[in-house]
């Protein structure tokens, strides 16, 4: 039987700690035996005694907090969260975003945001259990899209032949392909690249359709344009299944097709295999007869139809699930970028707290040195709090020590006598030196806390990490943002009204009132005389 590892280490210290005992007893044994020869019989005992009581003191001191560390580690042992599992298929690992996606949404507080989010969510658990796959049919205005789906169900849907495209709103139809037991949705977008305020909410609504595909097909009458190439790109990006569709091959000779379809396969090879760019004619201009009724022939759309069956045959569960994780995978952001938007908010409400907190400790009892306001800039208690907004449980001497090596860091970086600089320069006022010495500290100790705070955002927002550039690089770069022109004003307008004019009050009514002129005394008494 094999044992597990804890198990064998419990072993191998019992047998260690049994030859050290045998040892001791050993070597007890030997000092008694010493001692027996120099010294009397009844002084032997106690003398033993004491140094066994030593030695187990001793050994308690070496052994005791070994020990403690050794249970506290077996203890958190069992509760530790145990490494997730690998899913065994996409749809259970977007089952377990889904589940991700709830907890995050618990912690938000806006309820429209969350109620949108939220009816997103139950949307894909939904989709988690349907049976259909999806196929939009995207594409640039008029390029014959729903005559395609036309062609593909032979039977006749929506507008055609409208100029500029004639699908204003997605359409929905279903489609059996023989041997799969699926059915198929075909869904009809509104074009795109169209001008205009409706064309830009028509291109919006199509991509939004887009990004929800298990399968998508870019309908194109020509070469790809500069502007069509940014589309095939998008779509190629979304890291969906798409085939590429060549339409009205009827309008061309067999040569120019060849010639188009190789050019395509060539701009499209970076993302898509030449059998994934398909020639079609939904729509076949009629052939006029001497004599007759003009001919109408067949749409051309077997190679497609085949592509279409052959990937959905092969690869269709997948596409469901590729399709159902990315989208869960995307709410999940969605919804973790709508939380991160709230503790940003919250613990900027902290560090705005703060900030004028220290202005005010700085008004009441002015710091001795400059570099003293490094640590007037950095609170542990606003650490604290920030943590708590981002999930966090530091104790006091935690963030007492991130607290201390910030203000350090600030310090050594030259940012607080640069920050003061920064600070005397901006508040260019005729003042009492008192009045501006102090100002100058207080609004400084602010502002340094302003760019200490923000940088302990970042740190909390990236888990407890700096970044590759450490410390130095985030203190920097807040340092330089908050000495914007636009953040510098809006901060000093603030600092105006909580720091400059409670001082130059303060200080007008501690001054002494002016005595008059001496002329204007004199002459009083002099009119006075029996003053």
């Amino acid at each position: 039987m094999k044992l597990p590892p804890r198990l064998w280490i419990w072993v191998f210290l019992g047998v260690l700690v049994l030859v050290v005992l045998g040892m001791v007893l050993q070597a007890i044994q030997q000092l008694q035996w010493t001692l027996s020869t120099w010294l009397p019989y009844w002084m032997v005992g106690p003398l033993m005694l004491i140094l066994l009581a030593a030695l187990v003191v001793a050994l308690a001191q070496v052994g005791w907090p070994w020990l403690r560390r050794l249970r506290q580690g077996a203890a958190k042992g069992p509760g530790k969260a145990a490494p997730a599992a690998v899913p065994s298929s996409r749809r259970e690992a977007a089952q377990r975003n889904l589940g991700a996606i709830d907890r995050t949404l618990a912690q938000v507080r806006d309820a429209v945001e969350r109620e949108a989010l939220r009816q997103e969510r139950q949307r894909m658990e939904a989709e988690l259990e349907r049976g259909d796959l999806v196929i939009v049919v995207f594409g640039t205005g008029s390029t014959g899209k729903t005559s395609l789906i036309r062609a593909l169900l032979q039977e006749l849907v929506g507008e055609v032949g409208a100029p500029m495209g004639s699908t204003t709103a997605a359409s929905r139809y279903r489609l059996r392909l023989r041997d799969l037991s699926r059915a198929v949705i075909l869904e009809d977008t509104p074009g795109i690249l169209e001008a205009g305020r409706q064309g830009r909410e028509r291109e919006r609504l199509a991509r939004e359709l887009a990004a929800r595909a298990d399968l998508l097909l870019l309908v194109l009458d020509g070469d790809l344009r500069a502007s069509e190439l940014e589309v095939f790109e998008a779509l190629a990006g979304l890291g969906k299944r798409l085939l590429v569709v060549l339409n009205k091959c009827d309008l061309r000779g067999e040569e120019e097709e060849r010639r188009l379809l190789g050019l395509l396969r060539q701009r499209c090879a970076a993302r898509l295999g030449p059998e994934d760019v398909i020639p079609a004619s939904a729509a076949p201009q009629s052939v006029p007869m001497p004599g007759g009724r003009p001919l109408q022939p067949e749409p051309e759309v077997e190679a497609l139809l085949r592509r279409i069956a052959a990937v959905l045959h092969a690869d269709g569960e997948e596409l469901i699930a590729d399709n159902l994780l990315l989208q869960c995978r995307r709410l999940s952001q969605a919804s973790q970028d709508l939380l991160d938007r709230q503790r940003r908010s919250d613990a900027g409400t902290i560090v705005d707290r703060y900030m004028w907190i220290g202005a005010g400790v700085v008004m009441v009892t002015p710091l001795p040195g400059i570099d003293l306001l490094a640590t007037a800039a950095v609170n542990a208690q606003m650490v604290v709090e920030i943590g708590r907004v981002y999930g966090v449980s530091l104790s006091r001497e935690s963030a007492q020590d991130l607290a201390l090596s910030v203000g350090r860091t600030l310090a050594g970086l030259g940012l607080v006598k640069g920050g003061v600089g920064l600070i005397t320069s901006a508040l260019s006022l005729n003042l009492p030196a008192l009045v501006v010495s102090r100002a100058v500290q207080a609004v400084s100790a602010a502002w340094l806390t302003r760019v200490a705070g923000r940088s302990f955002i970042t740190y909390f927002r990236q888990n407890q990490d700096w970044g590759d550039g450490g410390l130095q690089e985030v203190l920097q770069r807040e340092y330089d943002l908050n000495q914007r022109e636009g953040m510098l004003r809006r901060f000093l307008e603030t600092a105006l009204s909580r720091v400059v004019e409670p001082l130059q009050q303060r200080q007008a009514r501690r001054l002494p009132p002016r005595p008059g002129p001496r002329g204007a005394g004199a002459a009083e008494d002099r009119g006075n005389p029996g003053r």
